[in-house]
């Protein structure tokens, strides 16, 4: 007969690893503990509006009033999600688009990545992605917890606060065919730094040579400069290429962030067969994807008012945005390059000891690599977090 201490020294669970605590939950705790009155929170990666809040959108409010009065059941969709979802947000994505495309529902561009993930694990086993450094924290654990292996390439040179090409291009000499080339699609998090025209040129270029796969990480369309032009990147891409992966999320430009709303597109002649196989492992992952965010984004896109509306609240959260990088931008001289980068991130030339300082001293809140979310500032804010940032900028 087995003792109870017996069982407790053959714990099922004695051989997994204490994991560290998620920095960035830690950072928010550590706001809401602070009472005064002037604190800055520059760490949780949502959208914030000139009084500090994260709205719903208006178009949403109404697709979600049409839902409740209209939406006649909540029986299952399939492991393809919704359909029509798919379709209508394709055309935001790709315009026209390709025709050798195969596409499903996610949850959330987390699930879009993973699944990616692991349809290039189903097909080439242990395959490998360049990933370039800094980039999203999840990235990694991502691809690395779906069986690939990774290998970084330099993007982004802190000091000079700009990309460095020569660096990366250098780095992925050493890729081979058939490996894995991460990119952002617009507005890179964390650093807002982006590629020119002639740099994306040059990547379709390399990947063509040198039989890249390019998985394009699309999170951030229509707040960098347009829904066109933040997609024209990926789309001159897959253009030029002919197959491509690339994950979507609804959750910045829609303003969707609990409701996990995604997609996740293959371009490829064996369209088909990629589709069966993202269906069997969509099945095996969630079963089926959450329906309440995408049927809002289906009625957003389907009705021209709501998607107008849409639109018009799109670009005054870009504008938003791109003013507060102006003004960033003019307050130093060593913030002059936010200015020209995109999105709501920028990385700042800070190490470990003046970010713990400046939450402690001023009550600014940042990640601990520097970066920070440009909508958790306001014109009326800018000024003291300047004044904060000054003596650590060198």
């Amino acid at each position: 007969m087995l003792t109870r201490e017996l069982v407790r020294e053959r714990g099922f669970f004695d051989g997994l690893a204490v994991q560290p605590a998620d920095a960035l939950l830690g950072l928010i705790g550590l706001y809401r503990a602070d009472t005064r009155p002037g604190k800055i929170d520059l760490g949780v990666g949502v959208f914030r509006d000139d009084f500090g809040h994260t709205p719903v959108m208006r178009a949403v409010k109404a697709a979600e009033a049409m839902l409740l009065r209209d939406q006649e059941t909540k029986s299952y969709l399939g492991a393809e999600g919704d359909v029509r979802f798919a379709e209508l947000l394709a055309e935001v994505a790709f315009g026209a688009g390709p025709d050798r495309l195969a596409g499903v529902q996610t949850p959330g561009g987390t699930g879009a990545l993973r699944l990616g993930a692991e349809l290039i694990t189903r097909s080439r086993p242990g395959a490998t992605v360049w990933i370039g450094t800094p980039t999203w924290p999840n990235h990694a654990p991502i691809f690395r917890d779906a069986g690939l292996a990774i290998q970084t390439h330099r993007f982004f040179d802190v000091a000079s606060a700009a990309v460095d090409f020569d660096g990366m291009i250098e780095d992925l000499g050493e890729a081979r065919a058939g490996d894995v080339l991460l990119l952002h699609g617009c507005c890179h998090n964390p650093t807002g730094a982006g590629f020119t025209g002639a740099q994306w040129l040059e990547i379709g270029r390399l990947c063509a040579a040198r039989g890249l796969l390019p998985f394009i990480d699309l999170a951030y369309q229509g707040l960098g400069d347009g829904l066109e032009a933040d997609a024209a990147a990926m789309r001159g891409l897959m253009d030029a290429l002919p197959e491509a992966v690339i994950a979507y999320s609804c959750d910045k430009n829609f303003g969707l962030y609990r409701e996990r709303v995604g997609a996740l597109w293959v371009q490829s002649e064996a369209s088909e067969l990629v589709r069966g196989n993202l269906l069997a492992l969509a099945r095996s992952l969630w079963s089926m994807p959450p329906d309440h965010g995408a049927a809002v984004v289906r009625l957003v896109l389907e009705y021209a008012a709501l998607r107008a509306d849409w639109t018009a609240e799109l670009d005054a959260m870009r504008a938003r945005i791109n003013g507060l990088r102006a003004a960033l931008a003019a307050s130093h001289a060593r913030l002059a390059a936010i200015g020209g980068q995109r999105g709501m991130f920028a990385l700042l030339p800070l190490g470990p000891e003046a970010v713990e300082a400046l939450r402690r001293e001023h009550g600014i809140y940042m990640a601990g690599n520097g970066r920070i979310n440009i909508a958790g500032l306001t014109l009326d804010t800018i000024p003291a977090f300047v004044a904060g940032v000054a003596p650590y900028l060198s």
